[in-house]
């Protein structure tokens, strides 16, 4: 059975909080990501500091995502998502991942 993302790429701003976090630590938003899908939150994290291993990373996690929630979509997609609109791509992966609204985006682990 195939799904789709419950926002769309350019949702960001259905949650306002999600959205300025995200824009001012992306890092973090892209850690909890990652933990959410079982891989290390501060490995994954610490990518950002190298562009060409985070769009690997990105790419990875984006995969894992729509694996685990079965939605539709392709390598190719996840690459093009993750290179053009990394932001939007992290609020929308963080959003499909916890739900919405995202009130319990704190630093407590699930």
């Amino acid at each position: 059975m195939s799904s789709y993302w419950q926002h769309g790429l350019l949702g960001c701003m259905d949650n306002c909080t999600l959205c300025l976090i995200t824009y001012i630590m992306p890092c973090y938003t892209f850690g909890k990501n990652a933990e959410a899908v079982g891989e290390s939150c501060c490995c994954c994290a610490m990518t950002y500091l190298f562009p060409v291993i985070h769009l690997v990373a990105a790419v990875n996690i984006r995969g894992k995502i729509r694996q685990e929630k079965s939605i539709d979509g392709t390598l190719c997609n996840d690459l093009i998502v993750a290179l053009f609109c990394p932001f939007c791509a992290l609020v929308q992966e963080a959003n499909e991942i916890r739900g919405s609204p995202m009130s319990s985006y704190g630093m407590a682990r699930e």
